[in-house]
């Protein structure tokens, strides 16, 4: 069964699969053949056939879910430290400028827990954490009066 990217199985969607798993052991175990059990139980024969190796090498354990390889997560202590290092500048830890980038937090990251995340996955870990990736400061620049002025096309 393959999933969009993002997606996968929610919590009942992953018991369900397990209990068709636990169907499959006990088939397994009267002898019934992969095709019979995989049109049964409604999987390809490729799951049923991975299913039975798994059953043969680890038994009834071996052929439960590992469950998500999912990210890796953070625990609140090394998310509480990772907040402390970003309230410091990049400059502390060794960026010649003011900015953090995604990719500069993945790579605290990897120098401070040994833990490897996507860039992606990162600015999700930061999403879940309440931080942004948008600037909170404004440019010393900006011209109010031409930002609230309707653009002449329009």
């Amino acid at each position: 069964m393959r999933y969009a990217q993002g997606g996968g199985l929610s919590d009942a969607g992953r018991a369900a699969r397990e209990r068709i798993r636990l169907q499959a052991v006990e088939r397994f175990g009267r002898g019934e053949k992969n095709r019979e059990i995989a049109a049964v139980l409604r999987v390809s024969e490729r799951s049923a056939e991975r299913w039975r190796r798994a059953w043969r090498e680890g038994g009834e354990p071996g052929v439960l879910s590992k469950g998500s390889p999912g990210r890796p997560r953070l625990s609140p202590a090394q998310i509480s430290r990772l907040e402390r290092e970003l309230e410091r500048d990049p400059l502390a830890h060794g960026w010649a400028d003011q900015r953090w980038t995604l990719a500069r937090v993945k790579t605290l990251i990897g120098r401070l827990f040994h833990v490897s995340y996507t860039v992606e996955g990162v600015g999700r870990l930061l999403k879940r954490h309440g931080w942004s990736w948008q600037p909170t400061r404004r440019a010393i620049e900006r011209n109010e009066e031409a930002v609230q002025r309707p653009s002449p096309d329009r």
